[in-house]
């Protein structure tokens, strides 16, 4: 097992000569790989699908001793070659500039160490660092406060927090297991975020929406109270909330997809680092992106199985193959109101079934980082599409939605299944949801704030009606019309067109100006043949709850 400091420094070492400062970077041959802890920076091998290798920079983030075999876990072939010595450690690695989804374990034998490694910095660098920040620039007047003048309440509120959650942590008697006496905080709304690590943690729930790849599409609620980095509990608002969401442009849209991933809402579930590897869905074997609090005794098997109609999950294919010759179930358990070709959509109430929802949510939360949502699905219905061939209906996607949105939100959660991707799906999913919200007569939007990838997928749908609809008007339309027409909400009309700047001043008021980008863009999204809804196959009326419906664990 790697230690958690390097125990003989050699000559690229962190101990240099007392008082010259520490090198950043160890030189191939000036280390080992005891010396690999979590924080610094090493090339790593990265298998390729197409049987290659490649030598990839990636930042270590944990380390741990190799897991033992799952008593599930199939025993290895008699002619294996024998383990490595190396593997005995596993890390967990981030690749540089790539997509935090690809992080995984790896074993000691995949790292690098004929290359340079980079140091992680100590915690001198930065603060040295935040106060070259911090210092005033030479000649600028330092603000003060005006006598009279109301004091800023949240530093107070910060100062206040931390020394009564400092008192706990050293005077409970429970609050040794923590550290540096935090205490978990629960934060505005329905979120609760938890400071636990890894599989250990208690689950947090939160209304969360998320979407994933390729327009399917990811979004989180928003946080209350978050803890930094130096233990302080940050209970100030944000200092604009009425402030409209950041523009990107595409390219930096693109870039900031590549790099970050998906927007984290919850940043001790990131914290998390993933326990599956892969999942067994009817025919389809799919890599997991992130953590999802499946039963310990689950967590290091190499496949885990999943019946795709019930979503019972299972740890040997002999036990799903048993599991299937009993289960009855063709299609999800609920109501089938759309059927168009061989796509169908069911509507699933959460309340009724409880067990098959929760199992949903177990799968969609390995694909969506910031999903916190498990078990608490009575207030939402699901709808669910299927695809159906000669042995059932096939689950493709499903988005949920709030019962009673006092927001007047039409999805709180939305996702393409990995192996349906990039086939067109998440945007029927998109459209599906705003034709249930023109049968209701409603406008709506998804829960906001959105996700870098369901800004993507929403804000390419928004465009698409709303440049269809203009080009089909042959007089002038207001922006009232085009939201009853389309069910879109006024604001994401206003920032789709900001986006796209189709917003022009023009004597002495503003109009919506199709520019030629935007008719070139729309052209070439209309020429591909793509799978659309037809709203005469929707069989739906929006259903009515009972005050008593609706009252959820209260």
């Amino acid at each position: 097992m790697a230690p958690s400091t390097p125990s003989t420094p050699h000559g690229g070492g962190r101990a240099g000569s007392e008082g010259s400062p520490a090198p950043t970077v160890a030189a191939p041959g000036t280390y080992t790989i005891e010396d690999v802890i979590s924080g610094v920076k090493i090339f790593v091998r990265k298998p390729l699908p197409n049987g290659q290798e490649e030598q990839r920079k990636a930042e270590i983030l944990s380390t741990r001793p190799k897991p033992k075999p799952s008593a599930f876990a199939p025993p290895p072939p008699p002619d294996a070659p024998p383990p490595d010595p190396r593997d005995d450690t596993e890390y967990y690695v981030h690749y540089v500039e790539f997509n935090k989804r690809l992080d995984e374990w790896v074993g000691g034998s995949r790292l690098i160490t004929d290359k340079e490694m980079e140091w992680p910095k100590t915690k001198d660098e930065d603060k040295k660092k935040k106060e070259k920040v911090g210092k005033a620039t030479p000649g600028a007047s330092t603000p003060t406060r005006q006598a009279g003048s109301p004091r800023p309440t949240g530093s107070l509120l910060k100062k206040a927090a931390t020394k009564a959650a400092s008192a706990v942590g050293k005077a409970h008697p429970l609050a040794k297991g923590t550290s540096k006496g935090k205490v978990p905080q629960k934060s505005k709304g329905k979120d609760q975020s938890d400071l636990g690590n890894d599989e250990d943690d208690d689950q947090d729930e939160d209304g969360d929406l998320s979407v994933d790849a390729d327009g399917d599409v990811s979004m989180g609620g928003s946080d209350g109270g978050e803890i930094d980095g130096d233990g302080e509990i940050d209970l100030s608002g944000p200092q604009n909330p009425q402030a409209a969401p950041k523009v990107f442009s595409k390219k930096q849209e693109i870039e900031k997809l590549r790099t970050s991933g998906s927007m984290t809402q919850s940043h001790s579930e990131v914290s998390r680092v993933k326990n599956l590897d892969k999942l067994q869905i009817g025919k389809h074997e799919v890599e997991t992106w992130y953590f999802s609090p499946y039963p310990i005794e689950y967590a290091h098997l190499p496949v885990l199985y999943i019946c795709e109609f019930c979503l019972l999950y299972y740890p040997t294919f002999t036990q799903l193959k048993r599991h299937r010759s009993k289960c009855t179930l063709l299609h999800p358990p609920g109501n089938e109101i759309y059927r168009h070709d061989n796509i169908s959509f069911f509507e699933i109430d959460g309340r009724r079934q409880r067990t098959w929802c929760r199992n949903l949510c177990l799968i969609s939360k390995c694909f969506l980082d910031h999903k916190t949502l498990y078990y608490d699905v009575d207030p939402f219905m699901y709808y669910c599409m299927t695809i159906k061939d000669e042995f059932g209906c096939h689950l493709i996607g499903y988005f949920s939605k709030e019962k009673e949105s006092a927001e007047g939100y039409n999805v709180a959660c939305i996702l393409t299944l990995p192996q349906h991707q990039r086939k067109g799906y998440g945007r029927v999913l998109i459209e599906f949801s705003y034709e249930l919200s023109k049968v209701e007569g409603k406008l709506g939007s998804p829960e906001k704030p959105l996700s870098d990838l369901g800004l993507l997928g929403y804000r390419a749908y928004w465009q698409e009606k709303i440049v269809e609809l203009l080009l089909n008007s042959d007089d002038e339309i207001s922006l009232e019309e085009i939201a009853q027409k389309t069910s879109i909400t006024h604001g994401d009309i206003m920032h789709t067109c900001q986006a796209l700047q189709m917003i022009k001043y023009y004597k002495g008021g503003h109009i919506i100006h199709l520019t030629d980008a935007v008719l070139e863009q729309h052209r070439k999204t209309m020429s591909k043949n793509r799978r659309s809804i037809d709203p005469t196959a929707l069989k739906w009326k929006p259903p009515v709850f009972s005050r008593a419906q609706l009252a959820f664990g209260f």
